[in-house]
């Protein structure tokens, strides 16, 4: 080949090249096109999760230049509305608000996925953290955590405890300090949060982890007794509580969260700016005030750190699953 033919090639290559340049950089300019779809996968107004997909939404909004509409996907521990987001066109037009337990311990518990959270979604931010609060009946005769394992190495076996149903955070917290504590007690699944907290309360079981808005009002009206709050550090929406890792349990970190995903291969400009204008949205001091208010700690970071923090969770769930014998098909 001649050095004329051969220099057409390369001038060639470089207007391709730079043609593709032009042609993201204008569909970046124009990214949202239409309406914004933020698929919740839990029923309307069930938990902290929805409403805080919702408040965040028309802030969302303002900053995208487009309307955001909260789309509640629920069923499958929420499976259904993850799935849907995972299949939709990688457009950055989707949105899914998802939480550890889809990611962390879903994967672990559910064997036959029509989905990969891991290969078919892809992190944009994490918007909060919800820590967990360890209650028992008031009417038990311990103060503090370490009374408490004391009491049940007493009574191994004798002693149960409540969740929300088999696989979620509030068991496998429980499963997490039956381990590191070494106490044996006995597992009573309900179907939903309200049960466990109404036959804790009482008597009919003794024990319950769960997040601080559906704890604290019960600890404060005496109804519950609290020993600890399950996150390294202390929450902000309870302060003076200690955490489970300062009373001896080193290492005990336990929580939930709730962060924003998008279908695998979205846009590296539609991401970049949904966490821009995430980062935004959180930042602001009604924003920070408002989590704190519905039990959640004001934490932000982007798709690095979130799934670094994913696959953490993830190893360190898998242990605890494994080492419960836990199946769900």
């Amino acid at each position: 080949m001649g050095k004329t033919a051969a220099g057409m090639l390369i001038g060639l290559g470089g207007c391709a090249t730079a043609l593709m340049l032009m042609s993201g950089m204008a569909q970046a300019q124009k990214y949202p096109e239409r309406p914004v779809r933020l698929v919740v996968p839990y029923p309307s107004g069930a938990s902290s999760n929805d409403i805080l997909a919702r408040q965040i939404a028309p802030k969302l909004a303002a900053h995208l230049g487009q309307n955001v509409v909260v789309d509640n996907r629920s069923g499958a521990s929420g499976n259904i509305g993850a799935e849907l987001v995972a299949k939709s066109p990688a457009d950055g037009h989707t949105l899914l608000y998802g939480t550890g337990g889809l990611f962390s311990i879903g994967p672990h518990l559910y064997k036959n996925l029509a989905y990969s959270p891991e290969k078919d979604l892809q992190p944009v931010a994490l918007v909060a953290v919800v820590p967990y609060l360890l209650v028992i009946n008031a009417s038990l005769p311990v103060k503090n955590l370490q009374e408490f394992i004391a009491y049940a190495k007493a009574r191994p076996g004798k002693l149960s405890f409540a969740s929300s149903g088999v696989g979620g955070t509030p068991h496998l917290c429980i499963e997490m300090l039956k381990t590191m504590a070494g106490i044996d007690l006995l597992h009573v699944p309900y179907k939903g949060g309200a049960p466990a907290v109404i036959d804790t309360i009482g008597g009919q079981t003794q024990a319950y982890c769960a997040g601080l808005a559906a704890t604290m009002p019960h600890v404060n009206s005496g109804k519950l007794r609290a020993l600890g709050v399950t996150t390294l550090k202390r929450s902000p929406g309870a302060p003076d509580m200690p955490t489970l890792d300062e009373q001896g349990l080193k290492g005990f970190d336990v929580n939930s969260w709730g962060a924003i995903f998008v279908p695998a291969k979205t846009p590296r400009y539609a991401v970049d700016r949904l966490h821009k204008s995430l980062a935004a949205v959180m930042g602001t001091d009604d924003m920070r005030s408002l989590l704190i208010k519905q039990g959640m700690d004001p934490v932000f970071f982007g798709p690095t750190q979130l799934a670094d923090l994913i696959r953490r969770e993830s190893a360190g769930w898998a242990k605890v699953i494994q080492s419960a014998g836990i199946r769900l098909e």
